[in-house]
């Protein structure tokens, strides 16, 4: 998955102006994307183990990346269409 030619400047200040806490890691991102892919596609709110999740994703492209390719996977498996799961995923 690539990322989008034009990024809206609406867009851009949400992802300089949103809360950064909790932090997260790249490998406790790792660690937690299968479960938080998970709850994305069952359009559930993520537990408190999972909210910085949706930080971590917006403002790290490999992560987001990895997030998203297992999220079309996972929905491939699943036999349901991933592009509801995707809008929730980019949107956080």
């Amino acid at each position: 998955m690539t990322a989008p030619d034009h990024v809206s400047p609406t867009e851009v200040v949400r992802r300089l102006t949103m809360d950064p806490g909790p932090w997260l890691s790249c490998d406790d991102c790792f660690r937690l994307v299968d479960r938080y892919v998970e709850v994305v596609l069952a359009a559930a709110r993520p537990g408190e183990e999972l909210a910085a999740m949706p930080a971590h994703l917006s403002g790290c492209s490999a992560c987001a990346e990895e997030a998203a390719t297992l999220l079309l996977l996972a929905a491939a498996d699943a036999g349901i269409d991933p592009a509801p799961a995707l809008e929730r995923l980019v949107r956080g």
